[in-house]
């Protein structure tokens, strides 16, 4: 298959020619056009490689559409990909909570469920795009480390990162923003807030540090690679650097995005934060990173859409040096380096014929086709 008369988007240039799929690879790029017969004519929209995404929690809400309603689990699954292919995505990593803040959450009875609807549909061959496993451990919560051990076992994880949504911590360093926070999300009462908070506390005390050592250690062993979540201090970076972390997922504060940065572990911010223009929770804004040269990966997180919308947005934004080149990259090249998927995220020979075809139209990006291994997905 030859695609032509498309403005191909590499590393760090764009050209305007044809690009040959043989066998799922990409086998030939050219920077001029062809009328060989069959050729595809892109009409000189952009051609991208296929996005991929580290971090989404978009699978929860298919598995619960509404409060109490229990989705089933293939059909779930199948419409959250379905979602993620026509986004551009064509490699998903499943972000699947370990643990809650709140006892018996439906996120944690669907654990189990949704590690089996991936690793089922993936066997079956019912996915568009290529699903992998993020587990995010709430290492604050009592059952996370007998979860995760079980499902290290059961559902092997490529990607894993380790969270603290307990007071003082993190997200939360400031305890009023934590008070506010989760009174607001939960309709608490001043009294329900305080024994809340008193249980979140003792919580982490017993747990935290003893669970985030022992889940890291093991992924070390295993060479899965690690992320931590919500550094807000240099003190945090320091902990996440000496425990083997390679990203850094929403830091909260330009202080430990930068300390990150220097450390090399990969700055990943959301995608809707920059389609937003700020984050919805109060913290730094990834376009402010950006323009400080620290912004490396993005995350559509919980709005698939906004993955390839960030990147154009980016790329026009006066505010920092990223050309359309380099934005591609935070949703290609880099998240791939980071999760070792060395296949794949670029447009070169050799590597996976994972395909974006769009254009840029008023405020977002309007997809024409996606290609998985050399076949139409979408």
């Amino acid at each position: 298959m030859i695609l032509t008369n498309a403005r191909i988007v590499l590393d760090d240039d764009i050209i305007h020619g044809s690009l040959e799929i043989r066998d799922g690879r990409i086998s030939a790029l050219d920077s001029a056009t062809t009328n060989l017969p069959g050729a595809l004519d892109c009409a000189g929209g952009y051609l991208l490689p296929g996005l991929i995404e580290l971090h989404t929690d978009n699978m929860e809400k298919h598995f619960t559409p509404r409060p109490g309603v229990a989705w089933p689990g293939t059909q779930a699954f199948k419409v959250h990909d379905a979602q993620m292919i026509s986004a551009g995505i064509t490699t998903v990593f499943d972000a699947i909570a370990i643990g809650d803040v709140i006892e018996r959450s439906e996120r944690v009875g669907n654990l189990t469920r949704m590690a089996e609807a991936l690793e089922t549909c993936r066997r079956r061959g019912l996915t568009r795009a290529e699903h992998l496993l993020h587990l995010r451990c709430e290492v604050s919560h009592a059952d996370t480390l007998e979860n995760f051990e079980r499902l290290l076992v059961e559902h092997p994880p490529q990607l894993v990162s380790v969270m603290d949504h307990s007071p003082g911590q993190r997200q939360f360093a400031d305890p009023v923003k934590y008070r506010e926070y989760y009174q607001g999300k939960y309709k608490l009462s001043d009294a329900e807030l305080e024994t809340f908070v008193a249980r979140q506390s003792e919580a982490s005390r017993r747990y935290s540090d003893r669970y985030r050592q022992a889940i890291c250690a093991s992924c070390r062993e295993h060479g899965i690679p690690l992320a931590s979540h919500d550094d807000a201090t240099s003190a945090h970076v320091e902990e996440s650097h000496t425990l083997g972390m390679v990203i850094a997922e929403f830091p909260t504060t330009h202080e430990a995005a930068r300390a990150s940065h220097d450390r090399g572990i990969a700055v990943l911010m959301g995608a809707p934060n920059v389609v937003r223009g700020g984050s919805h929770s109060g913290n730094i804004a990834a376009h402010t990173l950006a323009s400080a040269g620290l912004l490396d990966i993005l995350s559509s997180d919980y709005y698939p859409a906004s993955l390839l919308d960030a990147v154009f947005k980016l790329a026009g934004d006066a505010r920092n040096d990223y050309d359309l080149a380099a934005a591609t990259a935070l949703v290609s090249t880099r998240p791939a380096a980071a999760a070792g998927l060395r296949d794949r995220g670029r447009i070169a020979p050799g590597l996976k014929a994972d395909l974006v075809w769009c254009e840029a139209i008023d405020d977002h990006a309007h997809i024409h086709r996606v290609w998985k291994d050399g076949e139409r997905v979408f």
